[in-house]
């Protein structure tokens, strides 16, 4: 097994429920969230440059639309912004960007579905560019979750209904597997797919108890999973078979998920939450990244 290269800080903060990194090609910067603070970063790694987005709701994961702009899985559904969405000011500039909040200017919903108790949770663009979204309850009642797929027209359909935290997705390279994580079942899980279908769900790997809990992953070029281990303070590696070959090993408890960005997409970036700790670590809610430490898949807009 392989320890990669240390971590670095790329943007030190103090986020409540770091999460969702994800590479904007087009835009060149890294777009990532905190969950509980109604917030979306992004981070331009060349030039340093930092905008915020605030929004009025919990907002699970914020991906880049075809054309410019964010689809988002927020509290009561899925909604879009527009191209400028992102182009607002920095970090501490004030509340964010114009409009920047479910019902402003600039958004609309595409899937409004608001079910009480329930909240957003991560998501991903599949190789059709539609977008997989996941959701759970705030008191995490087992079941009380569902990953559903939301057309770029915004038609849903449910996929699985008997979630309890919906978290990581992705797809393999040649597109014809998934990969998803309920969390509290500590196991990644693999499914075949056929562009539009996920089927023949079976474990690729499970994590023991003590080594944490996986929460998001990615999946790079030569078709392993990388995943977060909330309350591990680590992220593993698992090869297309299911072993475990590569770990990074961080100082903050509560990483929640990572991804490859960077113009050659081999800096691995990861977020980590400080929620829920009594004596968080100075960097807990800070984004980190593993420069070198793999070589990642360039991610479909979402194309609505």
């Amino acid at each position: 097994m392989t320890r990669v290269p240390a971590y670095e800080v790329a943007v030190r903060a103090e986020a409540a429920l770091g999460e969702g990194p994800t590479w904007d090609a087009e835009g060149r910067r890294l777009i990532w969230i905190d969950i509980l603070g109604c917030r979306v970063f992004t981070y331009d790694p060349v030039s340093g440059r930092r905008t915020v987005l605030t929004t009025e709701q919990h907002v699970g994961a914020a991906k880049p639309r075809a054309g410019g702009g964010l689809v988002v899985n927020l509290r009561d559904g899925v909604g879009l912004y527009g191209p400028d969405s992102l182009d607002g000011p920095g970090p501490d500039s004030g509340s964010g960007s114009g409009g920047a909040s479910p019902g402003g200017e600039g958004f609309r919903w595409l899937h409004h579905e608001a079910v009480p108790g329930r909240r957003a949770n991560d998501a991903a663009v599949a190789p059709d560019g539609s977008l997989w979204a996941g959701t759970m309850r705030y008191d995490e009642a087992p079941g009380g979750g569902s990953l559903s797929r939301i057309a770029p027209d915004g038609t849903a359909e449910t996929v699985l209904d008997d979630v309890t935290v919906s978290n990581g997705t992705g797809w393999s390279p040649d597109g014809r597997l998934m990969y998803y994580i309920d969390t509290p079942t500590r196991r990644i899980d693999v499914f075949d797919f056929d562009g539009r279908r996920a089927s023949n769900r079976r474990p690729l790997a499970v994590v023991d108890e003590g080594d944490g809990f996986p929460d998001g992953l990615t999946v790079d070029a030569e078709g392993c999973v990388w995943v977060a281990l909330w309350g591990g303070g680590a992220v593993r590696r698992y090869t297309p078979s299911g072993a475990l070959d590569r770990v990074v090993e961080l100082p903050v408890p509560r990483p929640t998920a990572c991804a490859f960005g960077g113009a050659d997409l081999t800096d691995l970036y990861i977020t980590n939450a400080r929620t829920g700790l009594e004596a968080p670590h100075p960097l807990a809610g800070s984004l980190l990244v593993v420069p070198g430490a793999g070589k990642g898949l360039p991610l479909p807009p979402f194309a609505g």
